[in-house]
């Protein structure tokens, strides 16, 4: 197969691999940006799927996105940049199923203190973003010794009360996805991880590590079904877990949550009792600057909110940042896929003020990391969200030409070098 436009082989010198010209930059980029954004709407739909929720024009469009990208279909900029706001609005729809998936199967969200530690029980250490697993795992375990334990993105599982009442679910263990290797190592018992977000393990817990469906890292155990007999004996079989308390974490300030306080929350906006509203969360990662988030997060005043979704939480949550209203002044909103609630709490707001979301106090700090990441930046692009801050560093798809471009129409910037100048400057001070 041969590129029309450098007339080389595809997959030689100057030529990509997806079939377009490497000269034409801006085209790669847009076209690595939607299919980065596929790939994360695609993790989404897989989980709505799996709790029966479809939409065939999705579908549709993912076959017709997917399209666009193979050799010889599209180097036109304007259009590229098109479908790539279309993945964002279609993400928003699976962000919605899943939300209403999650809800309907499992129970209204409700707030919730979660205890964390291990108890001297055996135990399994759920990581990763399917709740079914997590369901189907509960189920089998009813009846045992056996304590199941969210680890990472599982943690707004205890906002459900149909997973929070079930009574092998004991807590909360550990952080982010990157501190897996000490983590999962000084836990155990056996782990389970049901989507993205799994490390390659080390060789000294490797034998205890299962994963499920395409998720697979070499010397774990790979459950093809929905079986899980084999975690649990390797729990059993590797007897009591020390006991470790450690401090609770409070959980479940779902969108229904929120704006079910939404009066007392405008009443004080009018009085000037609420000056400000941050979302701070997104994908975390190691390397340097992420400290970033949790120095902007301090500093944010008194009178605000902090709304947090996604493992970028983990990074903002050992701050004492009080009560605001009656109400944890951090409100962990769930998942990153729980982006699509704190849309909602945003249109809701801006709907009974009479504005538009971009002329809220509302301050939007995103920390980067993967695919997802980018399907939900796509769809906040997509309903023309603007001044959104990323980082620690610009996505290295993004070319200089489709940054500026974004920064022009959206006002998309990176995040700086210095939090508490930045916070400054979102405050208009």
């Amino acid at each position: 197969m041969f590129c029309n436009q450098c007339e080389q082989a595809a997959g030689g010198t100057g030529c990509q691999d997806f079939g377009i010209c490497g000269k034409d930059e801006d085209v790669q980029s847009l076209q690595e940006t939607l299919l980065y954004g596929l790939k994360g709407m695609a993790a989404y739909a897989h989980h709505a799927r799996r709790l029966g929720r479809v939409d065939e024009a999705v579908d549709a469009f993912t076959e017709e996105a997917l399209f666009a990208t193979m050799t010889n279909v599209n180097f036109d900029v304007p259009s590229l940049v098109e479908l790539v706001l279309e993945c964002g609005k279609q993400n928003l729809r699976v962000m919605q199923m899943l939300d209403e998936a999650h809800v309907e199967r499992y129970g209204q969200p409700a707030v919730r203190e979660v205890p964390t530690g291990t108890r001297p029980q055996p135990g399994i250490l759920v990581t990763g973003h399917d709740l079914l697993d997590l369901e189907l795992l509960l189920a089998q375990v009813e009846g045992t010794d056996v304590l199941v334990y969210t680890h990472g993105e599982m943690l707004p599982a205890h906002m459900y009360p149909r997973l929070a009442g079930h009574p092998n679910l004991a807590g909360h263990f550990g952080g982010a996805w990157q501190l897996q290797k000490s983590e999962f190592e000084a836990f155990g018992g056996a782990i389970l991880a049901t989507t993205n977000c799994i490390l390659e393990p080390r060789e000294s817990y490797r034998d205890r590590v299962f994963t499920t469906r395409v998720t697979a890292v070499p010397g774990g155990t790979r459950l093809r079904g929905e079986d899980f007999s084999a975690v649990i004996a390797r729990a059993k079989a590797l007897g009591t877990l020390p006991e470790r308390i450690g401090r609770p974490v409070t959980v479940g300030f779902h969108h229904s949550v929120i704006l079910g306080a939404a009066p007392a929350i405008l009443d004080a906006v009018a009085k000037g009792d609420v000056t400000h509203f941050f979302v701070i969360g997104g994908c975390d990662g190691a390397e340097p600057g992420r400290n970033y988030y949790s120095e902007f997060a301090a500093n944010a005043p008194a009178s605000s909110f902090v709304l947090t979704l996604g493992c970028g939480k983990f990074r903002i949550m050992d701050h004492d940042y009080g009560t605001l209203l009656g109400l944890p002044r951090l409100l962990d909103m769930g998942q990153c896929n729980n982006a699509y609630g704190a849309i909602q709490v945003a249109a809701g707001l801006a709907g009974a003020l009479n504005c538009t979301v971009n002329d809220l106090p509302l301050t939007i700090v995103l920390s980067w990391f993967e695919q997802k990441a980018v399907a939900v930046l796509l769809s906040l692009l997509h309903l023309g969200v603007k001044n959104i801050s990323v980082g620690p560093a610009a996505p290295a798809f993004i070319s200089p030409n489709v940054f500026r471009m974004l920064q022009d129409a959206y006002g998309l910037k990176l995040i700086g070098t210095d939090a508490k100048a930045d916070l400054r400057r979102a405050l208009g001070a």
